[in-house]
């Protein structure tokens, strides 16, 4: 996106000054100003330029965030939801300044209920640490993004990752949830039950809604047994789009696969230099498989012969603990890795996810469109279920680079519509993505401003995200 498409919102600096005089007198130590820490909040793990809020609440309960919502909703006053920061596309900018309101200190797993697979957690609970908890129980909670993220926040962007070809995504794993809307009331969205035809679905609208519509508190998800065995397994491919074929290939005969993720042959490079690994270096399929030994081994080997017909070589699986972990930790620093092997650049990270069939055409396209702009962006993606991400590496300041990713971004994403995509398969849509709503959703993109406009009608949740309310 350009930098001139960030939107400019008016400040209201009255609003602004005595919300926070308030908010101070109300929360004491647990409001901050400091300058290093509201950039902190601001934080963005692309080159989007940050927008600091004025201040942040550190919220430790429901009420505190309450409280904080109604005097900002009295005031005017911009509210932003805040996790760890690990979000790609501007999503806890404050374009019109506000407050920050930091959920990390909302930290309880208040009830596991291991009898029916599923687990009542605060917000600022990250995904390790429920995984953790649940280490003794014999259950996991599968989606894994990468970044140690907060399931909050997981829940608010509709994160997925590696393990989605299986489990699905946070819309799927997500039974229920409270969360506190702009009049600072609180709505909780259904029970336990893990199906219900009562109602509008009020669960998957505050999902991937990225906190433009209210503030969760507490989520209730789906859990799972842990699998009997697991199993790794790499092959390696002539080019990017035998990779993709033999993915296709595996996905249409059926074979249950945990994850299958995809690296090009400079994403190989960078991750072996990064993690002192010494995979061979051209497109490469890094597999999971999930089932009882004997399932285990029976997927694999139906793998290793797609994955020879398609022209796949080297093809190798691990059942070490140890050797799948070092695996995956290295796919998951996949994004220092690419920084790392662009010293001086930022990494502009993007994503678009398309029907499976037309996955190794798009993929292909990409790869092509980037080499030929001279650009450094290594493909790496979750090919399972068609996404995939180009991490492009760029300095912000010399504007002819920046020119030339801005536009093979742009066709990236335009790629993706064509094919019957989508713009953004799991980073969600923030600032960076908002331009594409109105050509990927048509007249549904009138109908989300409208429910934005009939539950937040001062635009005080998050404003400048998702929705353009012109």
């Amino acid at each position: 996106m350009a930098l001139a498409d960030l939107e400019k919102l008016a400040r209201n600096e009255e609003g602004i000054a005595s919300a926070i005089a308030v908010l101070r007198q109300y929360f004491g130590e647990k409001l901050k100003t400091g300058q290093a820490l509201r950039e902190q909040h601001a934080h963005t793990t692309t080159y989007i330029p940050s927008q600091l809020p004025d201040a942040v609440v550190f919220a430790e309960t429901q009420e505190d965030v309450r409280e904080t919502v109604r005097i900002c909703a009295d005031h005017r006053v911009p509210i932003i939801p805040f996790g760890t920061g690990t979000s790609l596309e501007g999503g806890v900018n404050a374009p019109a300044g506000g407050i920050s309101i930091d959920l990390n200190g909302m930290d309880h797993i208040v009830a596991v209920h291991a009898e029916d697979l599923d687990v009542t957690v605060q917000p600022g609970v990250t995904r390790q640490a429920l995984n953790d908890h649940l280490r003794d129980t014999g259950l996991f909670f599968p989606i894994d993004p990468g970044a140690n993220a907060s399931l909050g926040g997981m829940a608010a962007t509709r994160a997925s990752g590696t393990n989605a070809v299986r489990y699905g995504t946070m819309r799927d794993n997500v039974v229920s949830l409270t969360a506190v809307m702009p009049d600072a009331s609180v709505v909780r969205t259904g029970g336990r039950a893990r199906k219900s035809s009562a109602g509008y679905d009020l669960t998957r609208l505050i999902v991937g809604s990225e906190g433009t519509l209210g503030i969760i508190t507490e989520l209730t998800l789906r859990l799972y047994g842990i699998p009997e065995a697991m199993s790794a397994a790499i092959a390696s491919f002539p080019d990017v789009e035998s990779a993709c074929n033999a993915t296709i290939l595996a996905m249409q005969s059926g074979i249950p696969m945990a994850r299958i993720e995809l690296m090009d042959t400079e994403g190989v490079a960078a991750v072996n230099a990064y993690s002192k690994l010494d995979m061979p270096e051209q497109p490469l399929l890094l597999l999971e498989f999930h089932g009882s030994p004997a399932s285990v081994a029976e997927q694999a080997e139906n793998f290793g012969a797609i994955a020879a017909e398609c022209g796949g070589t080297g093809f190798e699986w691990v059942t070490k603990t140890e050797d799948r972990n070092r695996l995956w930790k290295a796919r998951h620093d996949a994004y220092w890795a690419i920084k790392a092997a662009a010293p001086g650049k930022d990494a502009f990270p993007t994503d678009v996810c398309v029907p499976i069939s037309r996955l190794a055409e798009c993929v292909a396209e990409t790869e092509r469109d980037i080499k030929e702009n001279r650009l450094y962006g290594p493909i790496i993606g979750h090919v399972g279920d068609g996404n995939f991400h180009a991490s492009i590496c760029l300095d912000p300041a010399d504007a002819d680079e920046l020119a030339r990713a801005e536009a093979v971004m742009e066709r990236l994403a335009e790629r993706a519509l064509a094919m019957e995509g989508t713009c953004t398969g799991e980073h969600g849509v923030g600032q960076g993505k908002r331009r594409y709503m109105r050509i990927e959703h048509g007249t549904g993109a009138e109908v989300m401003a409208a429910i934005k406009r009939a539950i937040d009608p001062d635009n005080i949740m998050n404003p400048g995200k998702v929705v353009t309310l012109s």
